[in-house]
């Protein structure tokens, strides 16, 4: 193996390990994204927070945070989640949606 093959190679290591980290952050994200719209569908439905939750744990991350909260006709699912990763590496990853509670849904 030459000199420049043995500096090259470790830096192809790394770059390829920062690569699919970034997959890795970027899928769990839209993970996030998907969990906190079915959420949101779910609470419009009117169904009570244990199947909203159920919709969001479908769609997550393993180990996601569920918030939801009603802001007079307007439903909010909060999903947060890390991404996977050694120390600083496993960000904050998170996503909301909101949709209108449809009529006949109590408070709605």
């Amino acid at each position: 193996m030459t000199a420049e093959a043995a500096l090259v190679l470790p830096a192809l290591v790394i770059v390829a390990a920062v690569l699919l980290w970034g997959l890795m952050a970027a899928a769990a994200q839209i993970r996030c994204v998907d969990a906190a719209r079915a959420g949101a569908r779910a609470a419009a439905r009117g169904e009570a927070d244990d199947g909203v939750r159920k919709a969001v744990r479908t769609a997550a991350p393993a180990g996601a945070v569920v918030e939801t909260a009603r802001e007079g006709e307007l439903l909010r699912v909060r999903v947060k989640a890390k991404s996977a990763g050694p120390g600083p590496l496993a960000v904050e990853l998170g996503a909301d949606a909101v949709a209108l509670a449809e009529s006949g849904v109590p408070g709605g």
